[in-house]
């Protein structure tokens, strides 16, 4: 009975069923431990399981993307006729390699990303462009 006072209203007895009560909830909690570790550990490894699916399973950018500024950050670009030309040349060339059309703005992020993993080359442009140059 709880919320009311300790008094009249009381079970006699209820200090007695209570104590059984509670060795027997003990007794059922005890069994059920196992199980539920058991539950926890199976649980734990289907969450592996399914971590490793998707890890072997990842859908490629350009399926899992609503269009192809989906995710990007809009960065003006301003290239120079001939960086231009040669771009449409490198479009071309990988339509043709891929047998289907192929997005500009995934062409400029792939030559971004294959231009960041080649530093000396990039400097080597630069250096061309006049960078590096002193007047003492």
């Amino acid at each position: 009975m709880t919320g009311m006072k300790k008094g009249a209203g009381e079970d006699p007895f209820a200090d007695d069923s209570s104590t059984d009560s509670t060795t027997d909830t003990e007794t059922q909690t005890k069994e059920t431990e196992p199980e539920q570790a058991e539950e926890t550990n199976s649980n734990q490894a289907e969450g592996e399981d399914t971590q490793e699916s998707r890890q072997q399973i990842q859908i490629p950018y350009k399926f899992r993307r609503d269009g192809v500024q989906d995710g990007r950050d809009r960065v003006p670009l301003f290239l120079q006729k001939e960086t231009k030309v040669a771009e449409r040349d490198a479009l071309r060339e990988f339509e043709d390699r891929f047998e289907e059309n192929v997005s500009l703005t995934d062409l400029r992020e792939a030559l971004m990303k294959v231009g960041l993993q080649h530093l000396d080359e990039t400097e080597e442009c630069l250096e061309e462009w006049g960078y590096g140059m002193t007047f003492d």
